[in-house]
């Protein structure tokens, strides 16, 4: 059977979507997910407490594992296309001394928790723990990652981030997907797996009917 042509029905583009064969004009726009995030729900004045302090200090150190992966992807990348050794090595402290002299005042001010919700967003934003990401990108993000974060903050490199097994790793990740949906905090895709719902499932059993 013939195809007949569709006018669209103002300005904006048609786009088509196959099926067996047949073209079908797909004339609406794909929106970014939307997840309805659980109420609130706190046993006690002290656990509210924790968890806004664990809100302040994650929305801010949230932008510099942002940050990371940003530079992460940007360095792997033109690194890939640098075929001589010095260059790759000159293009890797061009990185460093950027970083350094943009974020490493601000780092060294944060706190031992901070350091560490740091180095777990870290993980979470790249896929790599802070410690796997020093060894395999050496020279200026050893001298980086060592010189204003495990160093000052007597910090572990090798933590990963695990809302499933850890109720604080959870309250993380729900406290960034709130921000997002606020506009606190620019959304970035996480480099590790995460399903919201059934994190919530298992730490609130109470959602379970």
């Amino acid at each position: 059977m013939a195809q007949l042509p569709v006018e669209p029905t103002d300005t904006s583009t048609v786009h088509y979507i196959t099926v067996k064969g047949d073209s079908i004009p797909k004339t609406h726009i794909d929106l970014d997910e939307i997840i309805i995030l659980p109420k609130l729900k706190f046993d006690d004045r002290a656990e509210r407490i924790k968890y806004l302090i664990l809100r302040r200090k994650t929305i801010k150190v949230y932008p510099y594992a942002k940050l990371a992966s940003e530079r992460l992807d940007s360095l792997t990348t033109h690194l890939a296309t640098l075929k001589r050794k010095r260059a790759r090595k000159r293009y890797t402290k061009k990185v460093q001394k950027y970083i350094e002299g943009e974020f490493s005042d601000k780092l060294k001010k944060m706190s031992r928790t901070e350091g560490q919700i740091l180095v777990k967003l870290i993980h979470r934003q790249t896929g790599r723990t802070a410690f796997d990401l020093v060894k395999e990108l050496r020279n200026g993000w050893r001298a980086f990652w060592y010189n204003t974060t495990a160093s000052v903050f007597d910090i572990s490199l090798k933590r990963t981030f695990n809302p499933v097994d850890v109720k604080e790793d959870y309250q993380i990740e729900d406290i960034l997907l709130r921000s997002f949906q606020n506009g606190i905090l620019q959304r970035q895709s996480p480099a590790v797996p995460i399903d919201f719902y059934d994190l919530a499932i298992k730490w609130h059993p109470k959602n379970k009917k």
